[in-house]
């Protein structure tokens, strides 16, 4: 496994790639969200051990820090965009739903052709604004994505909306999620337990625990580690911290849980993240992608 060094050209955080894409690429993972319209059949994709094969047309969807693989890709198969993890994490209301969005990873043109031509029809709009010399283009590059954002939330939570039934799943119970989350995000790094952040939106901690579990797919532990973990992967790009710092300051009171749940949520221990990181400061002017 390696991390795939991407090098922006125009704007921080996002770009857009059509040429000189190879035709395999091993397993890695980068910290982007990378989004794949396939334009001729014939492409494989490996995420997180499962296979996806896309005919032209359809979208691929590689959430940030998954372990994914480009097993084959046809000449000029595909286009694809990848955008910082900070555009859905700086969100709280993406932030909320990127537990479900996150099981998204494959959208086919025969199921649902009106969304992918929308996708796909917002990507071209990113190719194009970032070759005018227009003013906001950053601006508006990052709007399209947070349209492609919107519109694949809209479509997971309809479809999570009708599996668990209205009763289940409503506005009112998911503005106690999108609240919950929020809060868990902002207090990850203090000592917080279900109970208090049951209190704090107004329900007893056996209900929020059973709705936590039904709209999370995750107990409250694991989904506060998951958090807790991003927190040590954004303070480990500092180098002046020691790692054991970076665990505590993260949230965690052990740095033997630490080095378990890192590993487990990112395939590399804590000190191969950072290594991996050096080296791709090293590396930049010499990246693998200028895009």
């Amino acid at each position: 496994m390696e991390r795939e060094i991407i090098k922006y050209r125009r704007f921080h955080g996002l770009a857009f790639a059509e040429n000189d894409i190879p035709k395999v690429f091993p397993p890695h993972w980068h910290n982007e969200a990378e989004f794949i319209v396939a334009l001729k059949n014939g492409c494989k994709y490996k995420i997180d051990g499962k296979v996806y094969e896309p005919k032209a047309g359809d979208l691929v969807l590689v959430w940030p820090r998954e372990l994914h693989e480009l097993i084959c890709i046809p000449p000029d198969g595909v286009v694809f965009i990848q955008f910082s993890s900070y555009l859905i994490e700086s969100n709280s209301d993406l932030s909320a739903a990127s537990h479900f969005m996150s099981d998204c990873h494959l959208i086919r043109q025969k199921e649902n052709p009106e969304l992918a031509k929308k996708i796909r029809d917002l990507i071209y709009k990113i190719k194009a604004t970032r070759e005018k010399e227009v003013f906001f283009a950053e601006s508006h590059c990052k709007i399209f994505v947070y349209e492609i954002l919107l519109l694949v939330g809209e479509l997971v939570l309809t479809e999570r909306s009708q599996s668990l039934g209205p009763e289940s799943f409503s506005d009112k119970s998911w503005e106690y999620i999108r609240f919950a989350c929020s809060y868990i995000a902002e207090h990850s790094r203090e000592n917080i337990s279900q109970s208090e952040v049951a209190e704090k939106i107004g329900l007893s901690q056996y209900y929020f625990s059973k709705l936590f579990n039904e709209y999370t797919k995750m107990s409250f532990p694991s989904y506060l580690a998951s958090i807790r973990v991003q927190n040590a992967i954004n303070l480990l790009e500092n180098e002046r911290l020691s790692i054991t710092d970076c665990a505590f300051e993260a949230g965690f009171q052990s740095t033997t849980t630490f080095n378990k749940l890192f590993h487990e949520q990112t395939g590399c221990s804590p000190r191969e993240y950072r290594k991996l990181h050096s080296q791709n400061k090293e590396e930049e002017k010499g990246g693998k992608y200028e895009l």
